[in-house]
C-alpha cells in the first residue's frame, strides 16, 4: 500500500469516524498510534455493518463473522466475495458518507494489518476478534430493531462479561499496547495495570449503557438485567412508562455505583502513568473527565429514560476539559482533587455516601 493511501485512512479517515475519540489517538504517543487507530478502524467497520438496522439481523451476522474471519486471516475467495458485499451491501445503506467510505476501505484496512508486525497484528486481531463477539452477543441476544419485542440481559454477571466484550477488553489491548511500544511505562506488574484497564473500559461502557437506555429500549434492547430490575418491581417493558425514570432511579443509583467503582480503578491506572508520559496520561484523562460528567448529568437528569432528555456532555465543556487537563496534566494532587471533587458531587447527587479518596 501507497504511504498516501495509508496516510488517508489513518488520517482524515479515520478523524471522520471517530468522533471524539480521535482526541484521545490524536494525543497517543506516535509508536501506538497506528496500531490502535487501525484496530478502531476495523472495529468500527464491524460496528457499523451490526447496526445497520435495514438489513435483516442473520444477514448482518454473517457479514460480521466473515469481517472477522478476514481481519484473523482467513483467504480465498469466499472472503474476498463478502469484503466486496460489505463495501456493495453495507456501505449503501449508510446515510453518512465517511462510514460508506470506511466500508469501501476495508480492503486497505486488511492491506494496512497485514504489513504490521507481528505482535501488533495479533493484537489488532485479537482484539477485533472479543469486540466482534459482543456485537455478534447483541445479534444473537436481541429482537429486529423494528420488532417491537424486548429483550434483556439476565443478570449483573452477564452485564458485567458484556462490558468486558465491547469495552473491557480495549482497556486490555490498549495496556498491552503501552507495554510493548513503551516499555518500562507502569512500575507495577503487568497484570495489575492490565485488571485496571479492563476496569476502565467497563466504566465507560456502562456510562455509555445508562445513558442510552432510553434509546435501546425503543429497538428492543435492554441491557438493565432483569434481576436487577425485578428487585425494583419491574419489567423491562415497564421502563417504556411515562413515570419509569422516576421508579427505575434505584436502579440507575446501582448501576452508578457500580460505574464509580470502575472510574476509581481507572484514575489508578491514570496515576500509575509516569508525570512526564504527558500524551498517554492526556489519552486517559479526557475519557474519565467525559465519563464523569456525563455521570453527573445523568445523576441530575429525572427523565433520564425519555429519549428527549439524553444526558449527553455538551462540546464546551469538552474543550475545557481538554484545556484544563493539559494545564495541570503532571500534577498529580490537583488531578485527584478534580476527580474526587467530580466523583463525590455524583454520589451526592445520587445519595450515595461518600466514598473514600480516588487515589490513596
Amino acid at each position: 500500500m501507497s504511504n498516501a493511501a495509508r496516510a488517508d485512512l489513518l488520517g482524515p479517515l479515520l478523524k471522520s469516524v471517530s468522533r471524539s475519540f480521535y482526541l484521545t489517538l490524536a494525543v497517543l504517543p506516535a509508536p501506538m498510534r497506528d496500531p490502535v487507530g487501525l484496530a478502531y478502524l476495523l472495529a468500527r467497520a464491524a460496528d457499523t455493518i451490526a447496526d445497520t438496522a435495514l438489513i435483516e439481523p442473520q444477514r448482518r451476522l454473517s457479514l460480521l463473522l466473515a469481517l472477522r474471519a478476514a481481519v484473523g486471516g482467513e483467504t480465498g475467495e469466499q472472503t474476498t466475495q463478502a469484503i466486496r458485499q460489505m463495501a456493495d451491501e453495507v456501505a449503501g445503506r449508510q446515510a453518512l458518507p465517511d462510514e460508506q467510505r470506511l466500508l469501501q476501505s476495508l480492503d486497505s484496512a486488511l492491506a494496512i494489518l497485514g504489513e504490521l508486525d507481528a505482535a501488533d497484528r495479533a493484537a489488532v486481531r485479537d482484539i477485533v476478534a472479543t469486540l466482534t463477539t459482543g456485537m455478534e452477543f447483541d445479534l444473537r441476544t436481541f429482537p429486529a430493531e423494528d420488532s417491537g419485542q424486548i429483550a434483556a440481559l439476565h443478570d449483573a454477571a452477564e452485564l458485567d462479561r458484556y462490558t468486558y466484550l465491547v469495552a473491557g477488553c480495549v482497556g486490555e489491548f490498549w495496556t498491552k499496547m503501552t507495554c510493548a511500544h513503551l516499555p518500562r511505562t507502569f512500575a507495577e506488574p503487568q497484570e495489575t495495570v492490565i485488571a485496571r484497564g479492563v476496569r476502565f473500559g467497563k466504566a465507560l461502557q456502562l456510562t455509555n449503557i445508562l445513558r442510552d437506555c432510553s434509546k435501546d429500549l425503543r429497538i428492543g434492547r435492554c441491557y438493565l438485567p432483569t434481576s436487577l430490575l425485578e428487585r425494583h418491581g419491574l419489567t423491562p417493558g415497564a421502563l417504556l412508562a411515562p413515570d419509569a425514570s422516576l421508579r427505575a432511579r434505584p436502579v440507575l443509583v446501582e448501576l452508578m455505583a457500580t460505574a464509580l467503582a470502575h472510574y476509581r480503578a481507572a484514575a489508578d491506572y491514570t496515576f500509575s502513568i509516569p508525570r512526564l508520559s504527558i500524551r498517554l496520561r492526556l489519552a486517559c484523562l479526557w475519557p474519565i473527565l467525559i465519563g464523569l460528567e456525563t455521570l453527573r448529568l445523568l445523576a441530575a437528569n429525572d427523565a433520564w429514560l425519555d429519549p428527549e432528555k439524553i444526558s449527553k456532555v455538551r462540546r464546551n465543556d469538552v474543550y475545557r476539559f481538554i484545556a484544563g487537563s493539559t494545564a495541570v496534566v503532571c500534577f498529580d494532587g490537583v488531578l485527584r482533587g478534580w476527580m474526587e471533587r467530580m466523583i463525590r458531587d455524583i454520589e451526592a447527587r445520587l445519595g450515595l455516601a461518600a466514598s473514600s479518596a480516588v487515589v490513596a
